[in-house]
């Protein structure tokens, strides 16, 4: 029917109806807006967009595309990429709905937003190669909505948000309210990116770039309480570099901070992913082992014993080469799951260091709690 020919009190329902939909899809946006701003860490910000915001809108899926180029959001992936699309697809099940770093992705969402605008539209619009940058060999949806994310005029990201409605995004719809999304979705994760950056560098000895001791203390509280409560094994390192104050007096302070730099390092690549290692003090590391029994301890312990006393610290010509260093280490575990009060372990395995060092140094001495 055409228009001209509609009552007009017809007329002015649909335009009523109209305007408290979009009110009601504004309070949604806002909703998560409020959210999204509210979030402290990265796993939070993701699980708004990845899991509440498709649950919100009826979406099919939500792919946030980092820009993994840029040293802060590089990092953010690195740390928490799966764990993220681990946690949201045990939430609501859409594999959808994910965090992606691929450089195809990102080279597909530039031409698609060429101008800086968001994109609407069907897969069937694009072209293959960005077709398989977006889904891979997932199932496509009816139709998307491609946000570019911008923080002072540089590329962060992109978010693909999908529905199984071809109508749901269509080309020359309306963007203002997802603009405006993007802009709040930017500025959050920039927040974000900037706070844990500030956290890390609060926790991380910025010599070796391990963490520091106040981080190796609450992580130690956090695996003895797990030990206990799940009946675990966990075992825990203090090493010393052996001879740490003549290095500093013969080859002066700039030898032994690359020292303790490549010690650290050295430790590093014989831990576990899931292990913890850091800088406890001076010239001492510490590392927590958990699910680890006394044995696998004590091979771990007697492996970075064996890399450390193949280094060589480089040093300038004139000086007479520092051809050997070596550590001392303390191992202390529990097999019963029973580690103790929260510092039990590490002064166990202090008081292992020590009889390390008693008896001759370039050791590792063991002690059972």
């Amino acid at each position: 029917m055409s228009t001209t020919h509609t009552p007009p009190s017809v007329r002015l329902r649909a335009l009523v109806d109209t305007v408290q939909r979009n009110e009601r899809t504004l309070r949604r946006f806002q909703d998560v807006e409020l959210q999204l701003i509210r979030a402290q860490d990265f796993p939070s910000l993701c699980r708004v967009l990845l899991d509440y915001l498709p649950r919100e809108f009826g979406l099919e899926g939500v792919t946030l595309w980092l820009n993994d180029t840029l040293p802060l959001l590089h990092e953010l992936a690195s740390r928490h990429g799966s764990s993220a699309n681990r946690q949201s697809n045990e939430t609501n099940g859409m594999a959808a709905s994910s965090l992606k770093t691929s450089r195809e992705m990102g080279d597909a969402a530039a031409r698609l937003c060429s101008h800086g605008r968001p994109w609407l539209g069907t897969p069937a619009a694009m072209d293959e190669a960005a077709r398989h940058a977006c889904f891979g060999s997932d199932a496509r949806p009816a139709s998307i909505a491609l946000l570019p994310l911008a923080t002072n005029a540089q590329p962060s990201g992109y978010l693909c948000l999908a529905s199984d409605n071809e109508s749901r995004f269509a080309p020359g719809m309306a963007t203002d309210m997802l603009e405006r999304f993007a802009v709040i979705v930017a500025a959050s994760l920039d927040n974000v990116a900037h706070r844990e950056q500030l956290e890390r560098l609060g926790a991380t000895d910025a010599l070796t770039g391990l963490p520091n001791r106040r981080y190796f203390d609450e992580r130690l509280r956090e695996e003895t309480t797990r030990a206990s409560r799940y009946r675990l094994p966990l075992g825990c390192l203090f090493i010393d570099i052996d001879g740490f104050k003549p290095i500093n007096d013969a080859h002066g302070h700039a030898v032994g901070d690359r020292a303790l730099a490549m010690v650290g390092a050295c430790l590093r690549k014989q831990t576990r992913v899931w292990d913890t290692i850091a800088r406890y003090g001076g010239e001492e590391f510490a590392v927590i082992l958990p699910d680890t029994p006394g044995d696998t301890a004590l091979q771990m312990a007697h492996s970075m014993c064996r890399k450390v006393r193949d280094l060589h610290i480089p040093h300038e010509a004139s000086q007479a080469p520092h051809k050997l260093i070596t550590i001392s280490i303390g191992v202390a575990s529990t097999d019963k799951g029973h580690p103790g009060e929260v510092y039990d372990l590490i002064n166990a395995a202090d008081r292992a260091l020590y009889h390390a060092k008693a008896c001759g140094r370039d050791r590792v001495e063991t002690l059972e709690i």
